[in-house]
């Protein structure tokens, strides 16, 4: 069992303090830190759980340190915490910039700890079950449409809401990146609260996605299509679908759908495909995941460097944004 320390007692915080109470095999919930002294003493009183009156002292009664602040102090709550031999897990986007990430990455290999990245839909169902069939995507579309809340808008929506896909796409598509480009609107923020974003990878794959947070309604699902195979992963419904081409052996069932592509080629069957889904809770897999890290010596899941990969993609999508808002400013004066 490990000690383990919460920084940030927000809405998510919050949630993350719970989990932590539940795997009683794993972790021993030392306390935690929150900056604001009321809401400190509120969530002390609601978990049963001590309030530490700063992120140093709780630093020194810990085994590793879960961030869940806004992103402006992850680097340096992370900072401290790896400096002291602490391992850390650290809520999305992981820095605020790509130097502070690297910065880390240094501190972590210089003391021999682990840290893993909170791209929680790594650990949704719906992706695991789909994972197997994911042998070589040419094609990706994925859409996070998201109702506004106000909660959100203090970063843009790439950080916000596209670096989950991003990070998902990264870690399906085993090829350097050649090409981005994006196009984005501000409608109720000063950043764009809707996004689109085209990256071409050297292996010819393609990724076509969407993130909004001015919506109508809710949805988070990506579309893999590579040869021979479609696969849908619903990541809000927890829903996988996968269509696959076979070569058909003898004669079809009368019940078969097939294609006959003519030209003496093999006729294909088409085979569809519901996987079973378990119900889990994909915040808690992440922190057991973090567990299992370290007790077995084993590279995290989510590691910091892949962390540090998909802020890096999404910082050049917000540089491309940045670009063709100042285009269109200028052709409209």
């Amino acid at each position: 069992m490990l000690k383990i320390g919460v920084v940030g007692a927000g809405h998510l915080g919050k949630i993350h303090i719970r989990l932590i109470k539940e795997l009683t095999a794993q972790f021993e919930l030392i306390g935690f830190y929150d900056q604001h002294v009321e809401n400190a003493r509120k969530v002390s009183e609601e978990f049963e759980t001590k309030s530490f009156t700063s992120i140093e002292e709780l630093i020194n009664e810990v085994d590793c340190l879960d961030i869940v602040t806004p992103t402006l102090s992850h680097y340096e709550c992370a900072s401290k915490a790896l400096r002291q031999s602490i391992h850390v897990f650290i809520e999305k986007p992981v820095t605020e910039s790509v130097l502070e990430a690297q910065s880390l990455i240094k501190i972590m290999n210089e003391v021999g700890v682990k840290v893993q990245v909170g791209h929680v839909e790594r650990f949704n169902p719906a992706f695991q079950v789909a994972k197997p069939y994911l042998t070589k995507p040419m094609f990706i579309e994925t859409h996070r449409l998201a109702q506004f809340n106000p909660r959100g808008t203090d970063v843009p929506v790439v950080l916000d809401l596209m670096i989950h896909d991003i990070d998902i796409i990264l870690s399906v598509v085993k090829s350097e990146i050649k090409n981005i480009s994006a196009s984005g609107v501000s409608v109720v923020s000063d950043t764009p609260d809707i996004a689109n974003a085209r990256i071409e990878f050297e292996n010819g794959c393609v990724a076509n996605l969407t993130s909004s947070r001015i919506s109508m309604k809710n949805m988070r699902k990506s579309r893999f299509f590579q040869k021979d195979a479609y696969i849908s992963v619903d990541f809000l419904k927890k829903e996988t679908e996968v269509v696959r081409m076979q070569e058909l052996k003898g004669e079809p069932d009368p019940f078969d759908i097939t294609f006959d592509m003519g030209n003496e080629k093999p006729i294909k069957k088409v085979l569809f495909d519901k996987p079973k889904i378990d119900e889990i809770n994909a915040i808690k897999e992440e922190l057991a995941s973090f567990y299992e890290s370290i007790t077995k010596d084993t590279t995290p899941v989510v590691s910091l460097q892949d962390g540090c990969d998909a802020l890096d993609v999404a910082q050049q999508i917000m540089n491309k944004l940045n670009e063709s808002a100042t285009i269109y400013s200028q052709n409209n004066i």
